[in-house]
């Protein structure tokens, strides 16, 4: 197995297996939606895909977020804790950056799954049950690395038994850098303050038991199902 991390989408290369992570906070917030019964969650690139695709479909609840402020006209933001309780069956998202990444994996990568410390676990042995080359992509911000993506790709890779890139192994240093979960999140210099209710919830490891994984394109949106 080659183990490889991209630090952000401009560095996607195909690989048999892809997890995205975007901690803060998409991968995180779809991955709580599925584990919470919502039965799909349709990742938009942009808003007016999400719109488009919710006029489609005739249903579904739309969340995201821009620079971490709700779309207007949208139902929910971006954060985990919205989506506990199941409003409907269907979450059409669009964010900053993690649902262009998950898109982007689609286009590149036979499986696509997405990661977080939240599932952190769940994702590691996911993978090594396919025992097939893997690319941990992260979400970054706006197009540059992000420490925190970097964070939670070396924790899944340091899980994993394969060969290294020299990638790889920084995000590993990324990770070992920090003793605690919200240490690693926490020494991000980018986004917003007044986060600190989902700083807290993202950084729980291993909160849940679910590997949110691509099925199919609809409309130009990435469908996630479990």
């Amino acid at each position: 197995m080659r183990i490889h991390v991209a630090f952000t989408p401009a560095e996607a290369t195909p690989s048999p297996v892809a997890v995205v992570v975007d901690v803060m906070r998409a991968t995180s917030t779809i991955a709580q939606a599925l584990a919470s019964g919502w039965e799909r969650v349709y990742c938009a690139p942009g808003i007016e895909e999400a719109r488009s695709l919710r006029e489609s479909l005739g249903e579904g609840l739309l969340g995201g977020e821009r620079d971490a402020v709700q779309i207007p006209g949208f139902d929910l933001g971006a954060s985990p804790r919205e989506v506990r309780e199941p409003r409907g069956s269907t979450l059409i998202m669009s964010t900053t950056n993690g649902t262009r990444a998950i898109v982007t994996a689609a286009q590149s990568c036979e499986t696509v799954l997405l990661g977080s410390l939240l599932n952190l676990d769940a994702v590691v042995s996911a993978v090594r049950e396919r025992g097939e080359d893997v690319v941990v992509l992260c979400a970054g911000w706006k197009g540059l690395f992000a420490i925190d993506d970097a964070y939670c790709a070396g924790r899944i890779t340091r899980g994993l038994d394969g060969e290294r890139t020299d990638a790889a192994v920084a995000a590993e240093v990324v990770a070992g850098a920090f003793p605690a979960s919200i240490d690693g999140i926490n020494a991000r210099t980018y986004g917003p303050p007044g986060l600190e209710d989902d700083l807290a919830w993202v950084s729980q490891d291993n909160l849940l038991d679910v590997v949110p994984r691509f099925s199919r394109m609809v409309d130009g949106t990435a469908e996630i199902v479990v």
